[in-house]
């Protein structure tokens, strides 16, 4: 039976779960999720999960921090004076926003802490810092 090898464009169904079960991305109700493995897309452990994998198989994979998206860097979180914050915006915890670099790139940023006069800012992904656990199904290898 053919296996999903680097370089194949693959189709799968997955779930992905916290350690303490919550559910923070499933393909279930919608389309598989395709991409190729090793282009570098998908975290580097759901790719080497999916290796050796044939089309109908099914698996639980629990995918280490370091292989999925880091551990949380306290060196990007950002502290800056309300002042800064467009005075259109009223910030509230949980807000995602997008910061213009010097460079012109935008980075996605998450409102974690407010007060009086600073508003606290993570660039870190929403998943970094935890071990994450994914059922997977590899539909089809195209």
């Amino acid at each position: 039976m053919v296996q999903a090898q680097q370089g194949d464009t693959v189709k799968v169904h997955y779930t992905g779960k916290l350690d303490d079960g919550t559910v923070f991305d499933s393909s279930e109700s919608g389309d598989p999720l395709e991409f190729t493995i090793g282009s570098g897309n998908i975290i580097p452990g759901f790719e080497k999960a999916v290796v050796g994998m044939s089309p109908g198989d099914s698996k639980t994979e629990i995918i280490p921090v370091d292989e999925a998206y880091g551990h949380h860097r306290e060196e990007m979180v950002l502290v800056v004076d309300r002042t800064q914050m467009p005075s259109d915006l009223e910030p509230e915890v949980g807000q995602q926003l997008q910061i213009q670099q010097p460079s012109g790139q935008t980075i996605p940023v998450v409102i974690t802490d407010i007060s009086e006069s600073e508003v606290t800012l993570d660039a870190n992904h929403p998943l970094a810092g935890e071990d994450l656990t994914f059922d997977i199904e590899l539909v089809e290898i195209g």
